[in-house]
């Protein structure tokens, strides 16, 4: 028999590039409307100073959403002026940065390159610490957390408290591959990015992949660890389709469908 006192709980919630288009205020009534918990505010449009921030943070809390994290574009390894992205965090009251593990796939890096990963993540870490904010790589091709394998593999060496993974399912990735990426990088994930893809990155509803998405949020709730699984892209950029996607991702994320 399942103990529910042990199961996670599960926040819906959806990145603000899957309506890249819309602007801030359009953006947080889309997800209103679609019921969803909170906003993965990317600092790709609608996030790119302090004036936006503060609009993004004050429209999503007068509709009562969560500011869930800021989605930067931040490349660790390049030693960048990462002070900026943490004003940009504390402006939004995010209270966690997503960052890119480097701009090279694994299997083209030099040693060199991860090493400077390694490096950069950790002062960045530091940083984020003193304020009071978490980091998460982006699990993502043509970056060094392109397989479960490397992903461990920088986590272990970067060896930092504040510093954790997203996970989405890989392009092209059967459902059952998909799973076993997942179970390998668990213990290190703070967020999900949740989409419906095919093999050559069709856009598909969420429904699509019914059974990977189902045992995907049972393998999270039966971990133990609470987490925003977040919706990232939908059939063809419609909000009528963040509606349909919303609606299933809520059935999921509570173990009803």
């Amino acid at each position: 028999m399942i103990d529910l006192t042990t199961l996670a709980d599960l926040t819906p919630g959806i990145c603000s590039v899957t309506l890249r288009s819309h602007g801030i205020d359009d953006v947080v009534q889309i997800s209103s409307d679609a019921g969803l918990a909170g906003i993965e505010w990317g600092t790709d449009v609608h996030v790119s100073d302090a004036e936006s921030a503060a609009h993004a943070r004050k429209a999503s809390e007068a509709a009562g959403l969560t500011v869930l994290s800021l989605g930067s574009y931040y490349r660790c390894g390049s030693f960048g002026d990462f002070d900026r992205i943490l004003d940009l965090a504390a402006g939004l009251g995010a209270p966690r940065i997503r960052v890119w593990a480097g701009e090279l796939g694994s299997a083209g890096a030099s040693q060199e390159h991860f090493d400077a990963v390694v490096q950069d993540t950790r002062r960045i870490a530091d940083l984020a610490a003193e304020r009071g904010v978490a980091i998460a790589f982006e699990y993502h091709g043509n970056t060094l957390t392109d397989s479960p394998a490397t992903t461990l593999d920088l986590l272990n060496r970067v060896n930092h408290a504040n510093v954790g993974t997203y996970w989405q399912p890989a392009v092209g990735l059967s459902d059952q591959q998909a799973l076993d990426s997942l179970h390998q990088v668990l213990p290190h994930v703070v967020g999900v990015h949740c989409f419906s893809w095919g093999p050559e990155a069709e856009r598909y509803p969420l429904r699509n992949r019914k059974l990977l998405w189902q045992t995907v949020t049972d393998v999270l709730r039966g971990n133990g660890k609470d987490m925003d699984i977040m919706l990232e892209f939908v059939e063809d950029d419609l909000p009528d389709n963040v509606l349909n996607d919303a609606a299933f991702l809520h059935t999921i994320t509570l173990g009803e469908d």
